[in-house]
């Protein structure tokens, strides 16, 4: 989603203010008791993504405005370059591509606040919002909306934004569209 607001961004839309906040998959398909068990008081080796989220929040409070290209490198690390985000090191190069104090943020990540605000922002999530996968979009009204997207191509990124975000923010009597699979996304346009 990442990839595609930037699309949407490059076009000339103007997007609202984003606020990016953690939500641990690894806790919604542990297999574990949710009462007793937490991803996010787990270790960074046995939790999928959490050195990322304390690199992450550590990134955004030392510099909002280079977050959002840590954040695209971070994805496409993942993604594209099929990289371990749970390495330290591929974290510490993203930050510095994104231009942030790297020996800052190796220091910060060890700030034991960041498990509480990972936790808070996945309980609150969860609680508040229905949240059961990423991304969630929350709207000012506090209709929510999980969205599953291929990227789509360039010159349609735009106005697949503009419509989606109408329907997510204010059509609450929809809950769900969804497309049988297979044989979604076969035959959908991609860059």
């Amino acid at each position: 989603v990442t990839v595609w607001l930037r699309r949407v961004r490059e076009s000339g839309v103007a997007l609202p203010r984003i606020e990016w906040r953690p939500f641990m998959l690894a806790q919604i398909n542990s297999n574990e008791d949710e009462s007793e068990w937490k991803a996010w008081e787990q270790s960074d080796k046995d939790t999928r993504g959490l050195l990322a989220f304390k690199v992450g929040i550590s990134a955004m409070k030392q510099n909002d405005g280079l977050y959002d290209q840590f954040h695209i490198n971070v994805l496409e690390a993942k993604h594209v370059d099929r990289e371990d985000i749970g390495d330290l090191e591929i974290l510490m190069d993203c930050a510095k591509r994104a231009g942030l104090d790297t020996e800052r943020l190796r220091i910060e990540i060890n700030d034991p606040s960041l498990i509480e605000c990972i936790g808070r922002s996945h309980i609150e999530a969860v609680t508040r919002y229905g949240a059961f996968g990423v991304p969630t979009f929350v709207f000012p009204n506090g209709n929510s909306a999980f969205l599953k997207l291929i990227y789509p191509p360039k010159e349609r990124a735009a106005d697949i934004y503009e419509d989606l975000m109408k329907v997510m923010s204010t059509w609450d009597n929809i809950g769900e569209i969804k497309r049988p699979q297979p044989p979604w996304p076969s035959g959908v346009k991609r860059d």
